[in-house]
Order: C-alpha cells, then sequence, then structure tokens
C-alpha cells in the first residue's frame, strides 16, 4: 500500500478495556481517515474508501483501570497548543481529545505531539460533552467569550477544568458565574500563570522582607496583539476590552501581593492609536467599531476592612496609614523596551523589585535608626542600606521541585505554564487520594480580577465629549456547550425558594434570555 500513496504510522496500539486494535495515522495526500483495521486487514483496498471527514479515531495505550489523568483540550489556538506543549512532557497526563472548530488550529496541535498518544479529534463542542465520562481534565483555552458559558456548562460534571483567563469578559457574566457557583460539580482552577512566573514568585517570596506594603507598581511595556482566528481580541465585545483581557494578570498580582480588596480606581486612557495596525479601516462598519485600549494609567487604592468610627480627622489619617496605593501603566506599541514587565512594592522597611524578561529581582532594606545614617540633613551614605539581587533564570533557585518540571520551557511567559501544570497536577492527584481540591487560583480569584478591569474601565476620567468613556460589553455570548445550559445550571425542580429563583434569574439575565427554561 506504501507503493500505491498510502504512508502507514507503525504507532499499533491495544485498548484493553474495548478490546480493540486501532492504527493511528492513515494518510493519503493531505488528508487523514478514519477505518475498521478489521475490515482493512481483509481488504486492503478499502483504506482508499474511507471518509475525509473523519478524523483517525485514536485510543490511549493505558488501561482504565490506571491512574492516568485523561485530559481535553477545547481550543487549540495559542494557549490551547502551550498546554498540549507542556502535558506531552508528563507521564500522568494523556491527551486524549482535541476539540476545535479552526482545521489550522487543529493541525498545529497535532504537529506538537510527539509522544505517540494521538488524540481523538472533536470539531465540536456537542460532540465532546457526549464524551464527558471519558474526561478527568477539561482545559478551555477558547475565545474569552466563550470561557463563562462553557464553564456554566461543563462545572456541571465531575471533572477538574483549568480554564484560561479572562474567567468573564462582563459584568452579566460574573454575575451569572457567582449566581452558579455554588451549584457547581467540578474543580476549578483559573490559568493566571503570572503567579508562577520565577521573578515574580521570588518577589512574593520576600515580601517580608519589606515591611508593611504601601505602594505597588506594575508597568508593562510591549508589542500589540498577536492576529487571533477572526481578530476576536481586537473586538471589545469579545475580548473584554484590553484592560479585562490582558490586565487581569496584573489586577489578580495586586490582591495576591497586598492581600487587599481594592476600594476604587480611576483611569486614564488611550484608544485606537493601532487602529492601522489592527485592521479596523478594513472592517466593513468600520464607521460603528470601538478599537481596544493601547495603553492606559490606572491608580488604585486598596484599604483593609473598615472600621465603624465617626468621621473626621483622626478616622481619616488612620485610613489613609492602612491603604495602600498602586498604579497600573500598560503601554501595547513599546517594542523592544529594555523591560516588558516591571514589578516594584514599596513597604515601610524596604522596597522589592521584579524585571521581565531580565528575570532578575532586586531586594533593598532602608536604612534604620541605629545603622550609619546619623546625619539626616544629608542624603544617606553608601553602606546605611543593603542590596540584594537573586538571578531567578535557574527555576532550581527559586522552585525547590524544579527538576520535577518538563526541561522544554515552551511559549510565551518565562515558563510559568509548567510551573502552573506542575502545581494543577499535584491538585489532581490529591483529589484522586480523596484529598480536597486545593486550587492556587479559584474561581473566585478569577472573576475578582475581572471585576477589577470592569472597575477601571468604568472609571477611565479622560474622555471627550461624545467618546466612549465606559466600555463594558453586556452581551454574555453563548457557546456550543448545550441547547439546555441553563438546565445544566441550576436544576428547576430545586427552585423552591425565593433566593433561588432569584440567583436563577440572574443567570437568565447574564445569558441576556438566551436560553428559555420554564419556571412552572
Amino acid at each position: 500500500r506504501q507503493r500505491e500513496g498510502v504512508k502507514i504510522s507503525p504507532a499499533l496500539r491495544w485498548r484493553t478495556n474495548e478490546m480493540t486494535l486501532c492504527w493511528h495515522h492513515f494518510i493519503f495526500g493531505s488528508a487523514y481517515h478514519s477505518f475498521d483495521p478489521f475490515a482493512a486487514a481483509t481488504n486492503p483496498r478499502s483504506l482508499l474508501a474511507v471518509s475525509h471527514d473523519v478524523r483517525c479515531n485514536c485510543y490511549s495505550s493505558q488501561a482504565t483501570f490506571s491512574k492516568m489523568i485523561r485530559v481535553a483540550i477545547l481550543g487549540c489556538g495559542m494557549m490551547g497548543q502551550e498546554h498540549i506543549s507542556y502535558i506531552q512532557k508528563y507521564d500522568d497526563l494523556v491527551i486524549d481529545f482535541l476539540c476545535d472548530p479552526n482545521e489550522d488550529s487543529i493541525e498545529i496541535a497535532l504537529s506538537l505531539i510527539h509522544n505517540g498518544k494521538y488524540p481523538r479529534v472533536v470539531p465540536d463542542e456537542k460532540q465532546l460533552l457526549e464524551q464527558v465520562t471519558k474526561i478527568d481534565l477539561l482545559v478551555i483555552a477558547s475565545p474569552n467569550y466563550m470561557h463563562t458559558p462553557q464553564l456554566l456548562c461543563w462545572s456541571q460534571h465531575e471533572i477538574t477544568i483549568l480554564v484560561e483567563k479572562p474567567v468573564a469578559i462582563s459584568e452579566k457574566q460574573v454575575s451569572a458565574l457567582k449566581a452558579a457557583e455554588p451549584k457547581m460539580k467540578a474543580n476549578i482552577w483559573v490559568a493566571m500563570e503570572y503567579r508562577f512566573i520565577p521573578a515574580i514568585n521570588k518577589l512574593i517570596q520576600h515580601l517580608p522582607e519589606v515591611g508593611e506594603i504601601k505602594k505597588v507598581t506594575i508597568r508593562e511595556n510591549r508589542y500589540p496583539f498577536l492576529t487571533k482566528i477572526q481578530e476576536w481580541n481586537k473586538d471589545v465585545d469579545k475580548s473584554g476590552d484590553t484592560l479585562v483581557e490582558k490586565c487581569c494578570h496584573f489586577f489578580d498580582l495586586f490582591r495576591l501581593i497586598t492581600g487587599q480588596e481594592m476600594q476604587s480606581c480611576v483611569s486614564k486612557v488611550h484608544r485606537g492609536l493601532l487602529w492601522d495596525h489592527y485592521g479596523y479601516e478594513q472592517r466593513e462598519l468600520k464607521e460603528e467599531v470601538v478599537p481596544i485600549i493601547d495603553s492606559a494609567y490606572v491608580l488604585l487604592d486598596f484599604v483593609p476592612k473598615k472600621r465603624h468610627e465617626k468621621p473626621g480627622p483622626q478616622s481619616m489619617r488612620r485610613s489613609t496609614e492602612k491603604s495602600t496605593l498602586g498604579c497600573l501603566e500598560l503601554c501595547m506599541f513599546a517594542e523592544g523596551s529594555r523591560h516588558q514587565e516591571e514589578i516594584v512594592v514599596t513597604g515601610m522597611k524596604g522596597r522589592i523589585e521584579a524585571y521581565l524578561p531580565e528575570n532578575k529581582v532586586f531586594l533593598y532594606q532602608r536604612p534604620t535608626p541605629d545603622g550609619p545614617w546619623k546625619d539626616l540633613s544629608k542624603p544617606p551614605p553608601q553602606g546605611s542600606f543593603s542590596e540584594e539581587i537573586f538571578d531567578c533564570s535557574d527555576l532550581r533557585k527559586v522552585y525547590d521541585f524544579a527538576d520535577d518540571i518538563p526541561k522544554m520551557h515552551s511559549g510565551y511567559h518565562y515558563a510559568s505554564t509548567a510551573i502552573e501544570w506542575k502545581y494543577l497536577l499535584d491538585a489532581v492527584k490529591d483529589v484522586q487520594d480523596g484529598k480536597p481540591f486545593l486550587p492556587q487560583v479559584s474561581l473566585s480569584d478569577g472573576y475578582s480580577a475581572v471585576e477589577m478591569g470592569i472597575a477601571a474601565m468604568n472609571n477611565i476620567s479622560n474622555a471627550c465629549d461624545g467618546a466612549q468613556n465606559k466600555v463594558s460589553p453586556v452581551t454574555a455570548y453563548g457557546s456550543k456547550s448545550s441547547e439546555n445550559l441553563l438546565d445544566l445550571v441550576l436544576n428547576t425542580s430545586e427552585i423552591n425558594s425565593n433566593h433561588m429563583k432569584e440567583a436563577f434569574m440572574r443567570v437568565i439575565d447574564a445569558c441576556d434570555g438566551e436560553y428559555k427554561v420554564n419556571l412552572a
């Protein structure tokens, strides 16, 4: 058959639970085929007659009684591909399903798999949902606007879900997640991998040494957004806009570093500076386009839980004493900057700074009262403060499990995705051993960061008259998850109280009435 143009992969697999033999690939030209191996054995020419529309149905070589973690990838774009590159490096994980309607994304995803464990390709999410009992861990790496609808659907099953940020893109989607959260059965982990970037994690480890934190500055000067399928990331109604899409990472870090919630914020932004770069001019209804944010300053303040005090000078002084100030600076047209990301945390005892891609951390200690700085009419002399530098390019200097991390650190996030998978894999194994699931980044962490981004967009203060100064998407886009999405979110038979009815209606409202459910 090879002489006739049929290339046959030697990857013969045995699936013990179904007693089925299956060849992984039969390629004729550029088309993949699905076939009955036993029929092919008796009639080899049947290989040429198989359908061009069906991908090969491939099986894992492990028996079902093993503790292999069966993974499905929902969305095979850039982030889905980055996850695939790490998953196949772990012996405990096997990718059994790839799901994406875009054939180019599927082809690239398949090309990344080199361990011989070829997955089954499912072009439609509804078909993937039918296989939910064969999935232990689902990776949601679809476009932003699909994250909430897909979470609402898949979280009704007892699986683990790694969902890409942001978990929501609008106030209504956040409300839907909050309403459905008590009924969710899945273990959910939000992919906020910036927490695990070596230099950032080293900074977090040394926070106690700077004393009470008073200021946090996060700066990103980078290249414009990359090209995506149908350019959904340039659309405010599909991405959530830049302060949600991109900056939810940084708002999450503000919460993590301060240990507090944002009290208020105010923003200054630029829109439309990259109009030509993003191709808005070529759109059919270009006059109706609201371009995404290209640069911004966001000032934030974080305040501990309020105490009941009478207003006055003393209470105002105590309030500002306890507050922490934050500043986010973003520029999406700063290619070639020495540092793409900078995080600076200043406390009452010192200051710590992290720089990327330099991957170094600088720790400074302020002069102490009994130190050499005696003459306060002059600047502090050298030696009155200390400096310590940490080179985080070697993971072993940051993580004690660094040797367990796959050596191939592919992707754009300084190996943080690999570290994220190590933590996630440990959490899944804990569940297998009967222990509780403890995510490093919970669902509430995910939507809290989104809420900060939405607040920043709702408080843009430099808009000109007539300009759109509030871009907060109101449409929670549907997905192909399920025609009965809301039936999965909340069981209507259990709605026996006004509180439950109110929660249920919040989910309906969040989905903009797209899914009709009879409450009678």
